[in-house]
């Protein structure tokens, strides 16, 4: 085998093993939205969620449905839903992080958010909601340049009279 060939053989090795080795920018954003939510669950003392790709499809397809407008709509589908907006980028911590602290207002013994600007912490219940076992969310850039994120849990939460946990 000529030495260019050993060369270029050498190169792809090393190519394909460093494929394997280095985890995508996408795995990293679920990882990122699997740890802001298993520590604020945990908190609370529930179990983990785990990434769902099918209820990720879902979260992706209703956030390129968004990318016209970036509207804070729900998409009204058969998951429990947190939605976020920004006029810029926007992080799976960000996004998060904004649902999650939520926290300070939610009293659990009244099952009652104490909001000063008129909040309902349903974003926060959703996260920590006990019966919900699977997540996916998707980001998109909007055409106004802000961006959308969804994620969606699956069973949903937040019954009426219902304590979270």
């Amino acid at each position: 085998m000529s030495l260019l060939k050993t060369n270029i053989l050498f190169l792809f090795a090393i190519a394909i093993s460093y494929s394997l080795t280095v985890p995508s920018l996408a795995e990293d954003w679920k990882q990122d939205f699997l740890e802001a939510h298993n520590e604020a669950r945990n908190e609370v003392g529930l179990s983990p969620l785990v990434w769902d790709d099918e209820v990720a499809a879902y979260a992706s397809s209703y956030a390129n449905q968004r990318i016209s407008d970036c509207a804070m709509v729900h998409s009204n589908g058969p998951f429990g839903e947190n939605i976020a907006w920004s006029s810029g980028d926007m992080s799976a911590e960000d996004a998060s992080e904004m649902w999650i602290d939520e926290k300070k207002y939610y009293d659990y013994n009244s099952n009652t958010c104490n909001d000063p600007n008129g909040g309902t912490c349903l974003h926060y219940t959703q996260v920590v909601w006990q019966n919900t076992l699977r997540l996916g969310c998707a980001k998109v850039v909007c055409n106004s340049g802000g961006t959308f994120i969804t994620c969606n849990y699956d069973p949903p939460g937040n019954y009426i009279g219902v304590k979270p946990y």
